[in-house]
């Protein structure tokens, strides 16, 4: 990945065309929906292509914008799928015990032992609280390919951004093999700990 690239935020999706004047139909990711807007002109993957937009609506959970230069539905429906970035300097500080998904991406995740479990690959909720998805070391073949941590102080005490490392003291079972085809039920985040 170019440093470009790796210094990106998604912040949503063109998730389809709307009309025949080349509106679209944008997907935010952020928090506050709303905030999608607030950055001014957004970016594709490459970082190579901007989108100047205007939200003109909402329909069905999703902003209706225009985007500059594009005036027919074919223009419209060429971007669909289209991811939205922005450089990551150019977002607020997270608050104390509040993370961007993005920058929790590629750290190292170890037990309190010290003991390397594997590399966060991605952030999920599945309605019952925000999970770590680790993908276990190669060392761990014993473990299946990823395991779901609890986001929570309890289950990750200990988060160093700049050393790039998480400590994790996940409840008895989640490092575990898993057998046969039991759900992995993440643990409601209590201690109310928010990420970007």
């Amino acid at each position: 990945m170019s440093k470009n690239k790796a210094s990106l935020v998604c912040l949503g999706v063109i998730s389809a065309s709307r009309g025949l004047k080349g509106e679209v139909r944008i997907k935010s990711f952020t928090e506050d929906p709303d905030a999608i807007s607030a950055y001014g002109p957004l970016c594709d993957k490459s970082g190579e292509q901007t989108f100047d937009f205007k939200v003109i609506g909402l329909a069905k959970g999703q902003f209706i914008a225009r985007i500059k230069g594009v005036n027919d539905r074919s223009a419209a429906d060429a971007l669909r799928g289209t991811e939205l970035y922005i450089k990551r300097d150019a977002l607020p500080a997270p608050d104390e015990d509040e993370f961007y998904h993005r920058d929790l991406i590629g750290m190292v995740a170890k037990q309190i032992s010290g003991e390397t479990v594997g590399t966060i690959r991605g952030v999920d909720d599945y309605g019952a609280g925000t999970l770590l998805v680790i993908e276990t070391a190669q060392e761990r073949d014993d473990l299946d390919a990823n395991v779901l941590v609890p986001f929570t102080r309890e289950s990750v005490p200990t988060v160093d951004i700049a050393a790039g490392v998480v400590v994790i003291d996940p409840m008895p079972g989640i490092l575990a093999p898993i057998e046969g085809n039991e759900e992995i039920v993440g643990q409601e985040d209590e201690d109310g700990k928010k990420q970007g």
